[in-house]
């Protein structure tokens, strides 16, 4: 048994997906209606203008903010190009996905590189090689498990995740088929279509849960909701059949949320103090710039005992929060280098698991240590923020 469920409501204008793993709280999904993300959508989108400065243009999707499309995620004729000028021109239309939302008045990120994911596969069409995740080891584990693939799905573009290795044949195969027909249904619509137009929008918080947690696979899926598990029933069906028996209808007296305390565990994460079994805490605080950590020892923490367990829950809270951008780290001072090697080592240890890609460096004799951590979707303060001028600011 895998110990994981997930859980999924519809609270007014939330649609919600928590993870919970031995039921802790270790991934949250949220959609809200009035600021939907558009991370992973794909657009026919019109050449607004092409901005020199920049190295990139602004793209027209149709959505009332123009994205960026920098010359770094443009794909020509040929591949890569070196100026922007000579790949695109004004009223154009071209074919992009939203590789990061709008945060504040910048409008979102954009890039050429399409890419599709699944639980166990990323298909990248516009690619020409079968890659495998770091995360599957080195050497022969990672040409045997490529060869396999091969196999199974149809041609190339194929990035394998870390669940791949586990998954049986049939379930890749079936993934690899549906995410080759998403892409075909999308090439159909382009060449047929307007522009500025939405080719294929990116998968909601249910799906980006089941996604996202790969494997092994979750005990039970719980839904509290009619239209919500008939939806994710016919996705599974389609994408994940193994998944399919696993979704459950929520009939229990009360809210589903309520059951495992979950509003509550949700109210903290927008708090700034984060309390330590060890006896310490974190205050995490958001600048403009980055985000900040303190770790505090308290009055009786063993400095080691609580960097320790700080580790752990800071990689906890970036994904729950997500968190993106630059973060800063200022763990308890310790006096032996071994000491710091261990609380790095952990930290990273903590991060490896995170969808979003995460980049521990090294600490300063300070004991600051600075990280990285990609920008997926709005950060959850911004999501949950009370609507105002600020809403809109990623936090």
């Amino acid at each position: 048994m895998s110990g994981v469920e997930i859980v999924i409501d519809r609270d007014g204008p939330l649609t919600r997906a928590a993870v919970l793993t031995d039921r802790r709280l270790t991934d949250l999904y949220i959609d809200h209606d009035a600021r939907p993300s558009l991370l992973g959508s794909v657009f026919r989108g019109r050449v607004e203008r092409i901005a020199t400065g920049l190295d990139g243009a602004f793209i027209d999707l149709g959505t009332g903010k123009s994205g960026l499309l920098t010359v770094s995620d443009v794909r020509g004729p040929k591949g890569r190009v070196e100026r922007i000028g000579s790949a695109l021109r004004t009223g154009q239309p071209v074919l992009v996905q939203v590789k990061a939302d709008a945060v504040g008045a910048k409008g979102p990120s954009l890039t050429m590189d399409v890419t599709l994911p699944g639980r166990f596969l990323v298909h990248a069409p516009l690619g020409r090689d079968i890659a495998v995740s770091k995360r599957l080891g080195s050497g022969p584990v990672r040409a045997q498990l490529a060869h396999r693939i091969q196999a199974l799905v149809p041609g190339a573009g194929w990035i394998l995740r870390a669940g791949a290795a586990e998954a049986a044949d049939g379930l890749l195969a079936a993934e690899s088929e549906a995410l080759h027909l998403t892409w075909r249904a999308i090439t159909q619509t382009m060449t047929a279509g307007t522009a500025p137009a939405l080719l294929h929008p990116g998968p909601t918080a249910p799906v980006r849960a089941l996604i996202e947690h790969g494997t092994p696979a979750p005990e039970r899926i719980v839904v509290d909701g009619d239209a919500l598990a008939t939806a994710l029933r016919r996705w599974c069906g389609d994408a994940a059949p193994d998944l399919e028996p696993l979704v459950i209808r929520h009939d229990a007296a009360g809210r589903l949320f309520d059951h495992h305390d979950l509003d509550s565990a949700i109210a903290a994460l927008l708090e700034t103090r984060v309390p330590l079994s060890a006896g310490g805490s974190l205050v995490i605080e958001r600048t403009e710039a980055l985000t900040v950590v303190d770790v505090n020892a308290g009055e009786r923490g063993n400095p080691l005992d609580v960097n320790l367990e700080a580790a752990a829950e800071i990689a906890r809270q970036l994904r729950l929060r997500n968190v993106g951008g630059i973060v800063v780290v200022d763990f308890v001072n310790m006096r032996h280098r071994s000491d710091q090697e261990r609380v790095l080592n952990a930290l990273s240890h903590a991060v490896e698991g995170d969808p979003a890609q995460t980049q521990v460096y090294g600490m300063s004799k300070l004991g600051l240590v600075e990280m990285t951590r990609a920008r997926r979707g709005t950060a959850l303060a911004a999501l949950l923020a009370a609507p105002g001028p600020d809403a809109e600011t990623d936090a």
